[in-house]
């Protein structure tokens, strides 16, 4: 288009339109990057919406974290892990989002700056060259951040995977030891191992059925089951994981929880959605201006570059 003005422009005006048009590229592109990004993180949130509203409940389909109740001796009350889902599941997706980005950024910034050794700058003008290095650089942050994450772990939670490690048998661990010498109150000492074994890697189903009985049949024969301490939704987690349903009342009593989180959920699972739909046209609306702005000035130094040769 500026070859074609009615007043003949000089080299130097065109070069001049060519460096912002340049600059509109690269605002375009970061645009693009930034609605790339914000589209990525909404397909998470929506992976995890379930989950973390959930935990902002208190609540969970399976047993993630040990609780050990107060009725417990104090010896054994020091590996004690209140569950916290919603922190720990926040914790978590904090993180998530942290290394998406951190390393969506900063996998471009590590591509430019090896753009200026020679060797780099030749090799990236492939495209396909350009993404390979981008992509190792994405994977070496995200590996940098992944293990800088799990050497912030929390010492308790160290702890209390220890207390309920086990490779075959449930009557290996930690915990099932210290209550065996304890000589604990069955229902508490099912209570515990039940945990422990959904707590297993893969969840020890084999294992936790016979202790959720266990606790089933406690809760309809004891009239002063509360005096344990369970919680009514790990109780819920145990008996959702281990029969897909709630079984006894103090399970039951979580289900008007249930309800609101399921309100919940609907409704912020259709604004993800909005906002998803909204953030990916952005990023085909930008993405395709930036290449309109890459091929008109592709164009544009083509046509002078012609006109340069034709000169001489």
């Amino acid at each position: 288009m500026l070859l074609n003005e009615s007043q003949p422009l000089s080299t130097q005006d065109i070069r001049q339109g060519l460096v912002v048009l340049k600059k509109r590229q690269r605002s375009l592109k970061l645009w693009t990057g930034v609605g790339t990004s914000f589209v990525l993180a909404t397909l998470a949130g929506l992976y995890l919406q379930h989950d973390l509203i959930y935990s902002f409940f208190g609540l969970s389909n399976e047993v993630q974290q040990l609780h050990i109740p107060v009725s417990v001796q104090d010896n054994l009350l020091m590996w004690g892990n209140d569950p916290d889902y919603f922190w720990s599941l926040l914790s978590w997706f904090g993180w998530l989002i942290v290394k998406i980005f951190s390393a969506f950024f900063c996998a471009f910034i590590v591509v430019s700056a090896l753009k200026k050794f020679r060797y780099f700058a030749i090799r990236f003008q492939s495209f396909v060259l350009k993404f390979v290095g981008w992509l190792i650089a994405f994977i070496l942050i995200w590996s940098g951040l992944s293990y800088w994450q799990h050497d912030l772990q929390d010492e308790q939670k160290q702890m209390t995977e220890t207390l309920v490690y086990y490779d075959q048998n449930i009557h290996q661990s930690t915990i099932a030891q210290s209550l065996t010498e304890q000589n604990t109150a069955q229902p508490i000492e099912a209570y515990l191992l039940a945990q422990t074994a959904l707590l297993h890697r893969p969840a020890d189903l084999a294992s936790a059925k016979p202790y959720v009985k266990v606790l089933i049949d406690a809760e309809n024969k004891d009239a002063n089951f509360e005096r344990y301490g369970f919680k009514s939704e790990q109780l819920w987690s145990m008996q959702q994981q281990v029969f897909q349903d709630a079984v006894t009342p103090a399970a039951k009593s979580v289900l008007p929880k249930i309800e609101k989180a399921d309100q919940l959920n609907g409704v912020v699972q259709t604004i993800l959605i909005v906002f998803l739909l909204i953030s990916a046209v952005f990023s085909l609306v930008m993405f395709v201006l930036s290449r309109n702005i890459q091929n008109r000035t592709q164009r544009i130094e083509q046509q002078i570059s012609v006109k340069f040769f034709e000169k001489r």
